[in-house]
């Protein structure tokens, strides 16, 4: 049920006097709550109770429905400001299968999409935890494929019988830059190719390099490179020979030595 308003207005202030803010913001000085409620009433605009425990209370001269939503503007920019991120988690098992595997990464997909750290966990049983590798495999494996979207907050760490890995929104993700579908509605495999299209969609929409005039260092190595090709061009005759349809140049005959 939503609070009702207890802010004062109009009629509603019953003081005999009170501290008025014009409607350009201005001190008006001390004055009757009838005339107050006249200097409004003549701007087509509302008394509005702004500081009810001062001593006479100050009322400001301004229209309240506008007031109340820039209000509520100013309260959600400061939640959204403080937005929490929920830490979720999902659990592994070190020879999982593979169907099991995308169903699970898919979980992970739709948390990280929703703005939540997730926590990746890989649950050893037995004499499983001698063989670490195998549930470091799984956590990088993850890492890779959900980079554009996930960006590892703690590296894989064995504790006990357990291996865990944190994965946190990227940049991209929380500044809504990198989705524009709900989730929930999308399987697994959907969602992946949608992250997929999308990602390539942004690589290439990146400005490609433009081309530079070579730096100093270019310079010297290239004119360092150019006498190699000069002379009598028998460095050329032999990158020819080298060359062409993938023969090679015959090689001289030795001649018999003189008797």
């Amino acid at each position: 049920m939503p609070e009702r308003d207890q802010t004062r207005i109009n009629e509603r202030i019953r003081v005999p006097e009170v501290r008025l803010i014009d409607d350009e913001g201005d001190q008006a000085g001390i004055m009757k709550i009838d005339d107050a409620l006249q200097y409004a009433q003549e701007r087509d605009l509302d008394l509005v109770e702004v500081a009810p425990e001062a001593k006479p209370p100050v009322c400001r001269v301004l229209d309240y429905s506008k007031y109340k939503y820039e209000q509520a503007q100013k309260v959600k920019a400061a939640k959204k400001g403080q937005q929490q991120i929920t830490i979720r988690e999902i659990k592994f098992r070190p020879k999982i299968a593979e169907h099991d595997y995308a169903t699970k990464r898919g979980h992970v997909m739709r948390f990280l999409l929703h703005k939540d750290k997730v926590k990746v966990t890989i649950m050893f049983r037995g004499r499983e935890v001698t063989h670490p590798e195998q549930g470091r495999m799984i956590l990088e494996r993850l890492a890779i494929e959900l980079a554009p979207i996930g960006q590892i907050d703690q590296r894989p760490n064995l504790d006990g019988r357990n291996m865990t890995m944190i994965l946190s929104p990227t940049k991209e993700v929380l500044g809504d830059e990198i989705t524009e579908f709900e989730p929930e509605d999308l399987s697994a495999e959907e969602l992946e190719e949608r992250l997929a299209a999308r990602v390539e969609g942004r690589r290439r929409a990146a400005p490609e390099p433009s081309e530079e005039a070579p730096s100093e260092v270019e310079v010297e190595v290239q004119a360092e490179a150019e006498p190699a090709a000069d002379g009598d061009g028998e460095a050329g005759g032999a990158e020819e020979a080298a060359s062409g349809d993938g023969e090679q140049a015959p090689e001289a005959a030795e001649e018999p030595a003189a008797g």
